[in-house]
């Protein structure tokens, strides 16, 4: 994992557009990670389940993305901004489990 103690700088000491860049270069880096652990997640539930039925599961989607909007709630998070990001995510990442789960049906190339 990529080093990503440095210190960061809130956004009210920002003095500078480089500033701000920095800054959201480095909790871009931090999001990489999570979204690379959260995949690792992804990839075990295409493989832990036993029907492609339950890939997709609308009642999870809706509870994720509740739990989502009560947080973004607490964090100062805009819901329009939390409710796209989460349901674009949640959507590629589905696919991304589709896939995991398709290849494991497929036979093993020679």
């Amino acid at each position: 994992m990529t080093d990503t103690s440095t210190k960061a700088k809130s956004a009210k000491d920002c003095e500078n557009m480089a500033d701000i860049r920095s800054e959201i270069d480095r909790i871009d880096r931090i999001l990489v990670h999570l979204l690379a652990e959260r995949q690792t997640y992804i990839e075990r539930a295409g493989h832990i389940k036993g029907s492609r039925d339950t890939v997709r599961d609308e009642a999870r989607i809706e509870d994720v993305v509740s739990k989502v909007l009560s947080e973004a709630r607490q964090a100062g998070l805009s819901a329009d901004v939390a409710e796209a990001v989460w349901r674009t995510m949640v959507d590629r990442f589905i696919a991304h489990e589709f896939d995991v789960f398709d290849a494991r049906k497929r036979p093993a190339a020679e």
